[in-house]
Parts: structure tokens; sequence; C-alpha cells
């Protein structure tokens, strides 16, 4: 019996209730799947200014944005970036030899829940999920498969339904419901095994490399900036209803 809230399109897609974008969302939602209380989520409120980009604990493991809809549009038309096509994806990757782990979204309404998982799953925050976690679970069982079968294990997952349902409607705002569809999305920006940044969203075509970063550079360094965050940002064409948040080690 799915969760309440959650609802079913006439097709038979699972949709649910998108996540605020919200800090203490994200990271409540983080501890719930078991992620270690060491790390939380932080808002990133500038990228240029020193007192306000101090605010944020380094290094940053992880960073989310949260991209407007036309913006997200224009940037991938510009790169040449290819999306998810409705009968799949092209990439094959499968195991821990990967320089990351990468799930094809196929749960409506959860970029955020994605984007999260991405964040947690993948470079150093890896080594913050807890033993016997819901998390360590659903990584554990993903990681060896194809995109196909890595998908179902998210979709199929009732305690991580019932978890992202919990946080959708922890938020200061009333939370639309589930088959209203939101104007955003959210891209998450990590460090590979291979020492590469890497943008992962489930609507892409598969894991996307944005190249190699420098020997201790985060996702906060200049480097990883620009070949992330900032060529969003670079086509917001007036609109700034973006944001950004940080996975980091709780001060």
């Amino acid at each position: 019996m799915p969760t309440e809230g959650v609802y079913y399109t006439p097709n038979g897609k699972k949709t649910v209730i998108p996540l605020e974008n919200n800090p203490d969302v994200f990271t409540s939602l983080i501890h719930d799947l078991g992620i270690s209380p060491e790390l939380g989520f932080f808002d990133v409120y500038s990228l240029d200014e020193p007192s306000l980009l101090s605010l944020v604990p380094r290094p940053a493991l992880a960073l989310i944005f949260i991209s407007p809809a036309p913006m997200y549009y224009a940037v991938r038309s510009a790169d040449g970036t290819k999306l998810a096509k409705e009968d799949g994806v092209t990439y094959a990757g499968s195991g821990s030899g990967e320089p990351v782990i990468w799930f094809r979204q196929t749960i409506g309404n959860a970029c955020g829940l994605y984007a999260l998982i991405h964040a947690v799953g993948n470079g150093p925050a890896r080594e913050f999920v807890q033993e016997g976690s819901l998390i360590e679970s659903l990584l554990k069982e993903a990681e060896p498969l194809k995109w196909e079968e890595r998908a179902d294990v998210l979709y199929n997952s009732l305690p991580l339904e019932e978890a992202h349902m919990k946080a959708a409607r922890r938020g200061d705002t009333v939370a639309p419901p589930a088959e209203e569809k939101p104007g955003y999305h959210f891209i998450a920006f990590v460090k590979g095994k291979d020492g590469h940044l890497w943008e992962l969203e489930g609507g892409s075509d598969g894991p996307v490399d944005r190249g190699l970063l420098e020997e201790g550079e985060d996702m906060l360094s200049e480097g990883a900036l620009e070949r992330g965050v900032k060529r969003f940002i670079g086509f917001a064409d007036g609109n700034l209803e973006f944001s950004i948040v940080a996975l980091a080690k709780r001060e």
C-alpha cells in the first residue's frame, strides 16, 4: 500500500510530493536514511563574497544546485548534455569500479531525493554512511546493477518512500500535492573516485564528467565552481530563483 500522499499517474508512474529547498529538511532526511549526524547541508549565499562563503564549513563534500527549468534547459542545449529518453539511457556503467554511482530518476517529483542520494553516495561523503542503515543497504544492492535494475532499487523501496514523504512535509511552506509538477531541477556535483568533478542528475543520459580537479580542491573551489554551478548561473538571464546548498561536516 503506498504511503499517504503518494500519487500514481494514469500510466502507473509513482509520483511524490517534492522536497522543499531547505537545508534543514535535507539534513533531517539524510540522517533518517542513515548518514552520520556529523554531516549536514548548508545554504551557500554567495560564490564571490568571502564573508558569506566563510559561513559554509570546508571542505564542501558535495553541492546541490537547484535550477529553474528555463535555466536548466538553456544549459543543456548549449553544452549538448544528453537527456534521458522515455525508453531509457545509453549509460551502461555498473559496479564499484565506476568513479561514481548514478541513478536514473524514475519517481516523479523526486529530483531532490535523487540529488541527496547522489551527494551522500559518492566521494568523501560515502565514508559517513552508517553500518546497517537504509542508505547503506540501498547503495550496496544498487551498485553492482545496470541503470534499469538500479533505478528499481529506489523505486521499489517502501522505507525510502516513507522517509521522503516524511521529509516533504517538514518544510516551512505548504507541501504541494504530488500530482503538481515542480518547475525546478536538482543537480548534484561531487568528486569521484578518479578525482574528477561529476555532475549527477537523474534526468540526464548518465553521469557527466566535468574534468579533473586539483589535489585538495573541494566543491566550492574555483575550479569546481567554474566547471559546475557557474555554468548554470551564466544562463540565469536575470532569473535569481536558483539556489545552492553544500554538504559538509557540522561544526
